[in-house]
């Protein structure tokens, strides 16, 4: 498996106790992956920007997709525009890959956030695969899990990653995670003034 749906899978785990929403989770997700390329190596970071290496074919489909999806010319891309960039409707893509695959099929109606629906987990070998990874509080799929809010019930303090570039990358994922939720504030603020524009008396 991959972080990438290690991470879908406790975010869907997740999900009944604490909704998440599709863009921040598209954006751990594109986050997750530049990651699985650090380990790979895919990739490697100069200055915060994302350098492509030797690219083996990776095994998992959608990891093929974004390392197709690299940019592959100087001055390259920052970790900051992948994340906005491939993280459009990333998290889409990766629910409708599992449903393919039969890991989850969709029940009920616009309760689920990440697509109309609700997305209940099949038991699996990927499933169980990624609730062991999780319980043994991996140090990046429990960081990229916090920063959506899902909390280990791991006692102690988090644990530590040791290597700069994904430091990097984590660091990038919350930086974007915090504009997206000012983005919203700002149009939620923008649009209750409008609303009451319209409401105040001539």
């Amino acid at each position: 498996m991959t972080t990438p749906r290690d991470l879908l899978f406790v975010a869907l785990e997740a999900e009944a106790g604490h909704p998440v929403q599709m863009g921040e989770v598209s954006l751990a997700l594109a986050g997750a992956e530049v990651i699985d390329f650090l380990k790979s190596p895919t990739i490697r970071l100069d200055a915060g920007r994302i350098v492509p290496g030797h690219l083996p074919t990776p095994a998992d489909r959608l990891l093929l997709e974004a390392a197709a999806a690299l940019v592959m010319t100087e001055p390259y891309e920052s970790v900051g525009d992948w994340l906005w960039r491939r993280g459009d409707s990333l998290a889409e893509t990766y629910v409708a890959a599992f449903e393919a695959e039969g890991l989850v099929v969709q029940q009920g109606r616009k309760r689920f956030r990440l697509r109309d629906g609700q997305a209940v987990l099949v038991d699996s070998l990927p499933r169980r695969q990624a609730a062991e990874r999780w319980a043994s509080a991996e140090p990046v799929l429990v960081a990229l899990a916090e920063s959506l809010g899902i909390h280990s019930n791991q006692d102690g303090d988090a644990p530590e990653i040791a290597d700069y570039a994904v430091e990097t990358v984590l660091a990038a994922v919350n930086g974007a995670l915090l504009e997206l939720d000012a983005e919203r504030r700002r149009r939620s603020v923008e649009g209750a003034a409008f609303d009451n524009l319209w409401r105040s008396p001539e």
